[in-house]
């Protein structure tokens, strides 16, 4: 269970926060029992929180009593979805790739040690992407999140990966930081980050890194497909394409969302 999901212990509101994490996050719908063992709440306390959130629409049950995802969530997220700034500057960039590429494109920021997806756009091909706008991956199996990450230093990325055990989701996925730390100056060189069935069996991807004038936000694009389609040789033409899309998505968010004068 990782940091996100752990309630926090900041007070009222950030003990609820906590609590949506812990339920919007989990792969399976969670009992009561289930948030009891990672909350560190006394059982009446946390059976009141639970009680508000769902009168507040933010959680509900079903039929065994389990907790879910609220329907208020979706309109919250649809909202701010609207208003995404950076998403909405992406977008076109977004699409043009797609069209010289003709695989899928996410986009995706960096949030600690993982990279949450913001976009996507489907590629035309037959077989399409299972990923979901919202999901978050590992950053250091996965091209966006490595491409993200080369904008740092080495110590600030040893720093934040101190400790994580490195889940072996293919036979390429990395074992550890200095094989990530390798990979990292490998990819600033290139200016572009690969993902050779890292984190998924049978899918290949190339990113670039995006990142913010203050350096704030780190994110990164790619180009995404199966690896019988998606060769070495492809990701190759693919990537001075996709270092292009995240130059132009830079410039775009320095003329709107730089200082202004």
């Amino acid at each position: 269970m990782g940091n996100a999901r752990r309630v926090r212990e900041t007070g009222t509101l950030g003990k609820l926060m906590g609590l949506l994490d812990l339920v919007a996050l989990s792969d399976y719908p969670m009992r009561f029992t289930d948030i009891l063992s990672l909350s560190d709440q006394p059982r009446g306390t946390l059976h009141r929180q639970l009680s508000h959130l769902v009168e507040e629409g933010l959680l509900e049950t079903d039929r065994d009593g389990r907790y879910l995802p609220g329907i208020r969530l979706l309109s919250l997220a649809s909202r701010s979805w609207a208003r995404n700034e950076f998403r909405a500057i992406a977008e076109p960039h977004l699409r043009l790739l797609q069209e010289r590429t003709g695989e899928t494109v996410h986009l995706g920021v960096l949030r600690g040690i993982e990279v949450i997806y913001l976009d996507k756009v489907e590629g035309r091909q037959s077989v399409r992407m299972y990923s979901q706008i919202g999901n978050a991956s590992p950053a250091y199996c996965t091209g966006v999140g490595k491409a993200a990450l080369s904008v740092l230093d080495d110590a600030t990325i040893e720093a934040s990966h101190a400790g994580l055990q490195f889940h072996a989701y293919t036979e390429h996925t990395h074992r550890g930081v200095a094989d990530l730390l390798a990979d990292i100056a490998a990819i600033r060189v290139r200016g572009c980050a690969f993902d050779r069935e890292e984190h998924e069996s049978g899918i290949c991807c190339v990113a670039a890194p995006i990142c913010s004038d203050d350096g704030n936000m780190l994110a990164g694009v790619s180009v995404t497909g199966p690896a019988y389609r998606v060769t070495p040789e492809k990701l190759e033409e693919w990537a001075p394409l996709v270092r292009v899309a995240a130059a132009s998505i830079m410039q775009d968010m320095h003329s709107r969302l730089g200082p202004k004068r």
